[in-house]
């Protein structure tokens, strides 16, 4: 076989692992993002066979489900019946609860430990002392030049061993037809999807390891393959699956099915709860200042304790605030994607020191070269050979101290640690063309007004207030490895601070507002002020970024941080179900070095809200939707709406499914418990001292407790207030969405204001089925229950 075809083997069989991405940038993606044009159903069957996992929830976690009402009765009844399943629920969960057949899984784990061994040390990204050698000449060679000093491998004659992966391959694959090269080529892939999912996220996007130290699958394949030669393994196991129980696999998905409807259920019923004379009554009333937060689950929380501490008018938006933009960190001078994964960077945010603020940045200059020169010395004295066990008995005492100052006091400290002003203080975000090898500090109006516009225009603004804030969001976390997870998933898993202090100083450029008036007679208030701010998620505490605001604006700024001051306190109770000092308590969580939880991310998504703030307005939604700002009315054509479609809408289901399959799976899926966990490379972890490279999220960010997922895992549900007609017309025009709800991926759900608010869910093929309309559980869904469960 030629390499043309073998090239196009290994890429087809790269489509059954996802990528697994760094710890520095921990983007939540669908682990399964390859089987996205199979349905659901059959995706999760083939998934199963190639990885021997679990794809749905455990029986105990139904039967939880059913008990706590999360599950209608009349629901899962109707979905059983329809099915020809007639007996007690009772029985059908104990059939659940016996286990299921898998595929037979890859019994040669000597091999995988020789893998692990070999990747770890040429993937390496700064961690260990002492580099591999050879790098340079990418993983095959540096791995055929080394091997012969491995003696796990036998004896082995370098001169046997083909020169290039491209004749390795051609020799090892030799005498078998296409089908089983295929087979072959995704169970060695399959054996360890963490470490190749990251292999295939490097190929893509860290295009400087990649020229420094090669690597792709091709070379992966041609390492494994051999070093299995070398091993005396055979190259190609049988993976050919029991007698798979169909039974079994299709009782799992009609309960799912039911669970799904009935949080639908509920969910719609709160939504028609706020009528149409409500929104024009508060339209009606202007507000005292304006917030535009991400369509995080975690800003539903925040917003409405905001609103209840102020006449404040809050939105939501995607937290990169619609700059397609990299950010250069003054503190290190390292760039950084931040925006999503999906929209190519267009832009460089660099920072610009103020005229009037230059000794307070050489300030700032001294103390952070202060910083990294005693952080690498710190590392240079622990990792060296000579220094390391003197240094740690000469360091012990100091340590020692720190360690108990954190583990006593890491309330204080967070708030010490806290107290300093950062660079935002000193200087302004300034924006760059990311195609010019030079800094293009001269990008045009016209991008410049696009940017502003188009925010503008997906939320549906009408009028502005004296004071508008755009609230990115990030957290804060100790001894974390997964601690950008919790950061903003539109800013590639940083923190959006610097996307809203961009657009903040966008909107407040003179040029931009006088253009937007005059194109677009888009009219914005001398009065009103745009400021940049981030909330904190793990404390509820909102920073604003105002040191540049003029005199005009100092008591209106006073009063809102005031304000939202209060509605910390609020918040932090809610979310953490006290009210003695909430704030001391979210805090402590946040500084404290063993703090496991230090917040719970975006567990329990489940639903993505696309309709104006007045839809959801004063209702707990319990940190389970999106929420997306969206007026129809000002959306005459629908570009505003098929924008959200096609980039807020693929992205939540991005999360939404990596969230779902860590929580049914979180050996294969997840990331296993922090407890155990060891950073390898900088860029990822493994669970104790080796094995598969961890692609997902750990079990305490998704867990409280054995099989007590507080994740409920269910498929997101789309719900858009909408005509109908313009939501199909947008499907009609786009293959890609249309595709993932035939495969239900999503759900959708359209309420139409021009219908009444009637609801039509959408059920393949552009049919629209409207729904039935059901509330809380009725005496007949009791009473089935009872019985069933009887």
């Amino acid at each position: 076989m030629n390499q043309n075809a073998i090239e196009n083997l290994i890429a087809k069989a790269s489509e059954r692992v996802g990528k697994t991405w760094p710890l520095y940038s921990f983007v939540t993606s669908n682990p399964l993002s390859g089987y996205e044009n199979a349905p659901f159903l059959e995706a999760v069957e083939q998934a199963g066979a190639v990885f021997g996992c679990q794809v749905f929830p455990k029986a105990d976690v139904y039967r939880m489900a059913l008990e706590n009402g999360e599950i209608a009765p009349l629901e899962l009844e109707k979905l059983l019946k329809k099915k020809g399943y007639t007996k007690s629920f009772e029985h059908y969960l104990e059939l659940m609860d016996t286990p299921s057949a898998k595929a037979v899984k890859n019994p040669y784990h000597q091999l995988d430990r020789a893998m692990v061994k070999w990747l770890s040390s040429f993937m390496d990204e700064g961690l260990a002392e002492w580099e591999m050698p050879y790098k340079a000449e990418g993983f095959y060679k540096a791995w055929r030049k080394l091997v012969t000093y491995d003696d796990t491998m036998g004896k082995v004659k370098l001169s046997n061993i083909p020169k290039t992966h491209e004749a390795a391959l051609e020799q090892l694959v030799s005498g078998y037809d296409e089908a089983i090269i295929q087979e072959l080529f995704i169970q060695h892939l399959a054996a360890l999807p963490g470490w190749t999912g990251y292999i295939n996220h490097r190929t893509q996007n860290l295009p400087l390891w990649q020229q420094k130290y090669p690597i792709d699958l091709a070379q992966y394949l041609a390492v494994r393959l051999w070093s299995a030669k070398l091993l005396k393994l055979p190259v190609l196991w049988d993976t050919a699956p029991k007698t798979q129980d169909t039974q079994h696999f299709e009782l799992k998905y009609l309960w799912l099915k039911a669970w799904e409807k009935s949080w639908q259920n509920r969910l719609v019923h709160t939504l028609k709860q706020n009528t149409p004379s409500q929104e024009i009554e508060l339209d009606e009333k202007a507000p005292d200042a304006q917030m535009v937060f991400c369509i995080d689950t975690r800003s539903e929380l925040i917003r409405r304790h905001v609103e209840a501490n102020g006449n404040y008018e809050t939105f939501g938006y995607a937290g990169f605030f619609g700059i397609a933009m990299d950010y250069e960190s003054p503190k290190d001078g390292h760039v950084h994607k931040a925006c999503p994964p999906i929209v190519p960077s267009s832009y460089t945010v660099s920072e610009k020191t103020n005229t009037d603020k230059m000794e307070a940045k050489k300030v700032f200059e001294r103390k952070n070269s202060l910083q990294i020169f005693w952080n690498y010395f710190l590392k240079r004295m622990k990792n060296m050979l000579p220094s390391t066990f003197g240094f740690v008995e000469g360091a012990g005492f100091f340590y020692g101290i720190n360690l108990l100052g954190r583990t006593l006091v890491p309330t204080p400290l967070y708030r010490w640690h806290n107290r300093k002003k950062t660079y935002e203080s000193i200087s302004e975000p300034e924006l760059h063309s990311c195609n010019s090898t030079a800094k293009d500090l001269q990008i045009s109006l016209e991008n410049k007004v696009a940017i502003v516009k188009s925010a503008f225009d997906l939320m549906g603004w009408k009028q502005f207030a004296p004071l508008v804030l755009f609230v990115g969001h990030g957290s804060h976390s100790a001894n974390n490895p997964f601690g950008s997870s919790l950061d903003c998933g539109a800013c590639a898993a940083s923190p959006g601070r610097h996307n809203a202090r961009m657009l903040a100083q966008l909107a407040n450029d003179k040029n931009v507002r006088q253009a937007l008036k005059e194109q677009f007679q888009l009219e914005i208030p001398e009065t009103t002020l745009f400021v940049g701010a981030e909330h904190n998620t793990t404390t509820d505490e909102i920073v604003l970024f105002d040191a540049n605001a003029p005199e005009s604006h100092k008591n209106a700024l006073k009063k809102i941080k005031a304000n939202l001051a209060k509605a910390q306190v609020t918040a932090t109770q809610e979310r953490l179900g006290t009210l003695k000092n909430s704030i001391g308590q979210a805090q402590f969580n946040a500084n404290y070095w063993g703090e496991t939880r230090p917040e719970w991310g975006l567990a329990k998504n489940a639903s993505f809200v696309i309709a104006p703030r007045t839809m959801t307005q004063n209702h707990n939604l319990d940190g389970r939707c999106f929420l997306h700002s969206y007026d129809w009315k000002t959306d005459k054509k629908g570009t505003a709406l098929e924008a959200i479609m096609q980039g807020p809408m693929v992205v939540t289901q991005w999360i939404n499914n990596h969230y779902y399959f860590s929580t049914v799976d979180n050996e294969k899926f997840g990331g296993g418990t922090k407890t155990t966990h060891n950073v390898t490379g900088k860029f990822g972890v493994v669970q104790g001292n080796g094995g598969d490279l961890k692609m997902g999220l750990p079990w305490e960010s998704l867990f409280d407790g054995e099989n007590n997922p507080y994740h409920k895992p269910l498929r997101l549900s789309v719900v858009i207030q909408a005509p109908l007609d313009r939501v199909t017309s947008i499907l009609f025009n786009n293959d890609g969405l249309k595709s993932l709800l035939d495969n239900e991926w999503i759900y959708l759900i359209v309420m139409d204001p021009e219908k009444g608010m009637s609801s039509f869910v959408y059920d393949k093929r552009h049919i629209w089925l409207e729904r039935e309309e059901t509330a809380t559980p009725s005496k007949k869904e009791n009473k089935i229950m009872e019985d069933a469960m009887a």
